[in-house]
């Protein structure tokens, strides 16, 4: 486990170099969700195989707040889909890393995204085409709880529970900022959890930063198959790991400058340390 955290340590320190050198992007929000990722693809969680993007069968995951896409890229790379070395490409002319994740240009990206609102329907479509194949993979999406304002979530939360997609796990990145400010001045959603489980999904929640503990609700929610889509509200920090972009909505999509890069880089090798 030891070996999870750093590596979610030395992808976070990634973020902070890739979003700096594009001069672009959205460190929050890839920081706060960084840890669910190395749970999902490193910790054993879902099938997938690096050198078989289209390995039959493999579990699939869908970027739905698609602004996080430095994250995912990290996970990708240290995964072994694609050179670490890549990642500071991010946004850059004729870079496969563009701004939002594109499934045409970069392997292990399943579906484009970036509309907000979307992922969790196209997840729900994935895990009915599963259904149908008689293929048991799971469906993975990752939310964010301000794109939980959009209203097409709440018709695919219907849906999923209404066809009893029990093979759809989504993931809540509650980490209670949006780019505007706090989720509960904007468009308050209360208890996120509560909503799902009235439309009929399975509710758990977790520390969105405490790996071994999302390593153990992924999974048993993925194995669960009670005839219930599945649920998982994870709490984070936005912009965890570094002080000055913690629980603070003005790094929801702001590059550091020089000097801000070199401190959040400090930061993070004292945290590794």
């Amino acid at each position: 486990m030891d070996d999870l955290v750093s590596a979610s340590n030395e992808m976070r320190k990634d973020i902070i170099r890739m979003i700096g050198a594009a001069g672009s992007g959205h460190p929050g929000g890839s920081l706060s969700c960084i840890d669910i990722l190395a749970a999902l693809y490193m910790g054993g969680v879902m099938r997938h195989d690096p050198e078989d993007p289209d390995l039959v069968g493999r579990d699939r995951f869908i970027l739905a707040k698609g602004h996080a896409a430095p994250a995912l890229y990290c996970a990708l790379a240290h995964s072994g889909y694609f050179p670490t070395e890549e990642l500071t490409t991010l946004r850059k002319l004729g870079s496969r890393l563009q701004g939002h994740p594109d499934s045409s240009l970069l392997p292990g990206v399943e579906v484009s995204t970036g509309s907000l609102g979307q992922g969790l329907s196209i997840a729900c479509g994935l895990a009915c085409g599963l259904r149908l194949a008689e293929d048991d993979a799971a469906v993975f999406t990752l939310l964010g709880d301000g794109e939980c304002e959009e209203g097409q979530v709440w018709e695919a939360a219907m849906f999923a529970a209404h066809q009893g997609l029990d093979n759809l796990v989504a993931i809540i990145d509650n980490n209670g900022l949006q780019i505007d400010g706090n989720i509960s001045d904007v468009c308050d959603p209360e208890n996120i959890g509560d909503k799902f489980a009235a439309f009929g999904w399975e509710v758990s929640h977790v520390d969105g930063h405490d790996i071994a503990a999302l390593i153990d609700v992924l999974n048993a929610a993925k194995k669960k198959r009670s005839g219930k889509p599945q649920l998982v509200v994870a709490k984070t920090v936005k912009g965890k790991g570094v002080s000055f972009m913690e629980n603070q909505a003005g790094w929801h999509g702001k590059a550091p400058d020089a000097d801000q890069m070199q401190q959040a880089l400090s930061e993070l090798d004292a945290i590794g340390a």
